[in-house]
């Protein structure tokens, strides 16, 4: 379910299989919503005028956007991933708002995929599809799998798998990223499982100054990404 006229557009650009959309009665006056709505009656959508009061009982925010669309999730194998040079690995990412970040900013830094272990939240959940601001519609994404196996299998592959952790790794600053990398991410409580640690080539850490304990696994994923991309923009760590 992809609510707002930001999110679907975004899922009508990244070709995904929007089965219907739905609005709100007043859509008319939403900027930019009618530009959506000729673009999905251009695509074949099927468009559903909803009587008043509906949308509110059907959408999952407080306040609900004037569109709605239903749209078919999209997932591939991990094997699709496998000439991928930056990839993001969610072990046990619990809060959807938290997904949807990780989601836009591996998608906004260029990486080429992710993958939600069986452990993490649903990536589909609705509050997810927002907080990723369209990204889910135009980055691989894949759902599948315990973290040791998910590992395992990229690490054949020669992508070397780094832990992020909040203490006592390599500061991520002096760390080579310019080759095949996956950047593994925990639970925002209890951080990664010592096993999923343990099947990971590197463990690097995001340096705090500050009175903090940790960083939110949003920023912290966007830290690493977009280090990522400089150090690839910059030939190698400088």
């Amino acid at each position: 379910m992809a609510e707002g006229v930001k999110v679907v557009a975004e899922a009508l650009a990244g070709g995904a299989s929007v089965e219907g959309l739905y609005l709100a009665p007043g859509w008319e006056g939403s900027p930019g919503a009618a530009r959506v709505v000729e673009q999905a009656v251009s695509s074949g959508v099927r468009c559903f005028a909803l009587d008043p009061g509906v949308m509110e009982r059907t959408a999952d925010t407080v306040t609900p956007q004037p569109l709605l669309a239903v749209v078919g999730m999209a997932e591939r194998s991990l094997d699709d991933l496998r000439s991928a040079s930056l990839v993001v690995v969610c072990a046990g990412l619990r809060d959807p708002g938290n997904a949807g970040v990780v989601l836009r900013s591996a998608q906004a830094a260029g990486a080429d995929g992710l993958v939600c272990c069986h452990e993490s939240v649903d990536l589909y959940n609705p509050k997810t599809v927002r907080a990723s601001a369209g990204a889910l519609f135009h980055l691989p994404v894949v759902v599948e799998g315990e973290a040791a196996g998910v590992l395992e299998q990229i690490g054949g592959w020669g992508i070397r798998r780094m832990a992020a952790v909040a203490h006592e790794g390599q500061d991520y600053s002096e760390v080579d990223m310019a080759g095949k990398v996956a950047f593994v991410l925990g639970n925002e409580a209890n951080g990664l499982d010592s096993d999923v640690v343990s099947a990971c080539d590197s463990v690097v850490t995001i340096p705090l100054q500050g009175r903090a304990e940790s960083l939110n696994v949003g920023v912290a994923a966007s830290i690493l990404c977009f280090e990522a991309a400089r150090q690839r923009r910059a030939g190698g760590r400088r």
